[in-house]
């Protein structure tokens, strides 16, 4: 299996806890916790062909994020695994507040 390509324009979204999200994001990531992320998803995301890259702390919560996503037809999906990994991959800096 091939590793993704990241595109420069993805979306990038964090679906751990504000807490977790406070304490080292990507920069540019948008925080949308797992628990709201059913409500919440299509005002955040409302193009489904734009790449979206989905990262937690072990890869878990985004990867129920990404089958959630595909069952509701979006068509560019990365797990990202963890904010350190896609800081890695983009080239972003970790942030904190």
């Amino acid at each position: 299996m091939s590793t993704p390509t990241f595109d420069d324009s993805a979306l990038l979204i964090d679906v751990r806890t504000p807490g977790e999200y406070a304490s080292g994001h990507v920069d540019g990531a948008l925080n949308l916790p797992l628990d709201r992320f059913v409500q919440d998803y299509a005002s955040v995301a409302p193009d489904k062909s734009k790449q979206i890259v989905l990262y937690c702390q072990s890869g878990a919560r985004s990867g129920q994020a990404l089958q959630f996503l595909q069952q509701h037809n979006y068509e560019n999906l990365i797990n990202g695994v963890s904010a350190g990994a896609v800081a890695l991959k983009t080239g972003r800096a970790i942030r904190r507040l």
